[in-house]
């Protein structure tokens, strides 16, 4: 199994903390991984980047150039990393603030709107969770309980407070991706 994931925003929507989440969920089910962040000098607002490769074959390369999947949390990153995915591949759109549809047809594409879940539960900032919720519900490429006990390592000890909150918000987006499978 290799999944090469490209997680694309802006700064502040958690794009890279989600790659790591991904990374650390797949060190403790003892698959390789690859991390690569890559993002502009500003602290928020700014473009945000990251790859992430888990494999159960030891990864050749870290960089992700053409990714199997493409979670676009933004339409400047959508309408940049569309082309780079892999045909059969998968994307998943933030459709709380991507207003365009993806144009490829040899790929799925899943339309998510995170936002508008998060403000549901409560805290806009768990957008990210949400997205990625519905990515593990319909690649399995890590599980739910990795993705949480990383939750441990990711969040600062003064946010663990936030560790069910999301939770609840990975449960939504695995839901909303079960009504779409």
């Amino acid at each position: 199994m290799f999944e090469g994931i490209l997680i694309a925003g802006f700064g502040g929507q958690g794009v890279l903390s989600t790659g790591q989440l991904l990374a650390y969920a797949g060190m403790i089910e003892d698959k390789h991984v690859a991390w690569i962040p890559s993002y502009g000098p500003e602290m928020r607002g700014g473009t945000a980047n990251c790859g992430i490769t888990i494999s159960t074959e030891p990864i050749s390369s870290p960089v992700v150039s053409e990714p199997t999947v493409l979670i676009a949390m933004n339409r400047p990153s959508l309408e940049k990393f569309e082309p780079t995915v892999v045909p059969g591949g998968l994307i998943l759109v933030n459709s709380s603030l991507i207003d365009i549809k993806t144009q490829r047809t040899d790929v799925r594409t899943v339309y998510v709107p995170a936002n508008d879940m998060a403000e549901e539960l409560g805290n806009g900032k768990v957008a990210n969770n949400i997205i990625l919720g519905a990515l593990l519900e319909l690649t399995g490429v890590v599980s739910n309980e990795g993705v949480l006990e990383s939750l441990k390592k990711v969040l600062p000890p003064k946010h663990h407070n936030l560790i069910p909150l999301n939770g609840e918000a990975l449960e939504k987006g695995r839901e909303l991706a079960r009504g779409q499978a």
